[in-house]
């Protein structure tokens, strides 16, 4: 797994500025007001700082800002940063400065001195997050990430309010690291066998081979998978942290590990990015190691189906009819639209075996959701409006975009089959919204659900506020916020 950055927390000493090695941050109110250690930066740099507040470039700044002078005169640091920063912030404006002082910083050590700042630990996550580099497959030797000290009034106080955070930030990384890899390095018994290294974390891991999968009906997830040779598997991972006779949470992952579009293949051009195609299993896996870390008070259940989609003489064809573990039949119109045939079997595994308080899915999906939200927020399709209101306040409360979609009994209309109770595909009309209606088939009566379809926000091109391009961990701060807000024991 890629290293978090070690973030250590020390006492505030204004004056200890001019042997700072590496990178020093100092903080300046939108204003130009400095604090103690922006005076001292001042008074040892002879004015630059005073200069630099003076300058158009701080005038047009905006908070959260950082404004570098490299090889500053007076300090033995290689850069200053000037991070523009008022006395109150939110948390989110505090992690994107910290993700700004990540980005400036590059590889060199940063000591920022944070004075009192109240969300300094929002700071320590935000350079946590962004500090991500995936080089497991480049030649040259992988560096360890630099230290990150931050020093603050009250340093013991920040690290108690640091710890749960590491613990999503380390959840975030293993899902973005998931998410990056190769389909050669990824199989689906490498990506079993890296969840069930989690045991260590307290959490109980069990892998579900073929045989098994055969044995309790899960015929839709083998047929996704019946052109590889790479075997499926459905890995469940339990945490017990709530009351022993609490109902758990049940969170349920798409994991297709390379996604070729099986015999309705896909256009070359692109076909490597489905290397993404478990985005919502690695999803899941992350949020379930967040949860172990930090201990949550709460009873979760991570799910995940592992297949790889490939065309050969064994595969699916269109036109076949496959029937559920639920007992319906599912004609294939279209092979290509696997994720909901391997979703349907472990959504009614996850529903009898556990009883669940409620169901959250995720899956790279749809390419229709793209088309709809672009790649600034994952579509929400829920049959609960208690549990979706809950799920958006958490997505906005953690910064990560999330829209509610519709669902309803017109969109059945475009699943109905001739041979078979459904067809896989509704065509190009609303199509993210008829695969989740195709899922909302497998949800039982009575049970809170959500459908969550990360096509768009799973892995992008560019640079996000946290993350640089590729996989992005969405989904892991605000499933773990949920289980904070909703499910966790007083």
């Amino acid at each position: 797994m890629s290293a978090l950055c070690p973030v250590r927390f020390s006492s505030f000493d204004p004056k200890a500025l001019a042997d700072v090695n590496g990178h020093l941050a100092i903080l300046v109110t939108p204003e130009g007001t400095m604090d103690q250690a922006a005076r001292s930066a001042n008074r040892l740099t002879k004015g630059a700082v005073a200069r630099l507040i003076a300058s158009d470039d701080f005038a047009k700044a905006k908070t959260g800002q950082v404004i570098t002078l490299a090889w500053p005169a007076g300090l033995a640091a290689e850069a200053l940063h000037v991070l523009v920063m008022p006395r109150r912030v939110s948390a989110i404006e505090a992690r994107k400065a910290g993700a700004k002082l990540a980005e400036a910083r590059g590889s060199a050590p940063l000591t920022v001195k944070a004075g009192n700042m109240s969300r300094a630990a929002d700071l320590a996550l935000g350079l946590a997050l962004r500090d991500y580099r995936f080089d497991a497959h480049k030649s040259q030797d992988s560096e360890a990430p630099a230290e990150v000290v931050i020093c603050h009034n009250k340093p013991e106080e920040l690290a108690e309010a640091y710890a749960p955070l590491q613990a999503v930030a380390e959840g975030v990384h293993m899902t973005r690291d998931l998410v990056n890899e190769p389909a050669n390095v990824l199989t689906t018994t490498e990506f079993a066998d890296r969840l069930a290294e989690m045991r260590a974390l307290g959490l109980e891991v069990e892998v579900l081979e073929e045989d098994a999968l055969a044995e309790l009906g899960m015929r839709t997830l083998l047929a996704v998978g019946q052109g590889s040779a790479s075997p499926s598997k459905v890995v469940v991972m339990k945490w017990n942290g709530g009351a022993a006779e609490a109902a758990p949470l049940a969170l349920v992952g798409k994991g297709v590990v390379f996604d070729s579009g099986g015999i309705s293949i896909k256009p070359a051009a692109g076909m490597e990015d489905m290397t993404m195609d478990m985005g919502g299993a690695g999803t899941v896996a992350g949020t379930m190691r967040a949860l172990a870390l930090r201990k949550a008070k709460a009873n979760v259940v991570g799910l995940v189906g592992l297949v790889e989609n490939m065309p050969s003489g064994t595969a699916i064809r269109p036109g076949d009819v496959v029937k559920s573990m639920k007992g319906d039949t599912v004609e294939i119109i279209n092979t290509d639209a696997e994720g909901r045939l391997v979703l349907c079997d472990v959504l009614w595994y996850a529903q009898e075996r556990f009883k669940p308080a409620g169901v959250i899915d995720l899956a790279t999906l749809t390419g229709a959701i793209i088309i709809g939200l672009g790649h600034e927020n994952a579509g929400v399709f829920s049959n609960d409006d208690n549990l979706c209101g809950a799920f958006l306040k958490a997505a906005e409360a953690e910064d990560e975009g999330a829209w509610r979609m519709p669902l309803g009994a017109a969109y059945d209309e475009q699943l109905k089959s001739n041979v078979a109770d459904m067809k896989n595909v509704g065509g190009r009309p609303a199509g993210s919204v008829t695969a989740a209606q195709f899922l909302q088939r497998f949800i039982q009566e009575g049970t809170p659900w959500i459908h969550l379809d990360i096509a768009g926000v799973a892995s992008v091109k560019s640079n996000t506020a946290y993350a640089p391009k590729g996989a992005t961990g969405w989904g892991v701060m605000a499933l773990n916020r949920l289980v904070q807000d909703m499910f966790e024991a007083e």
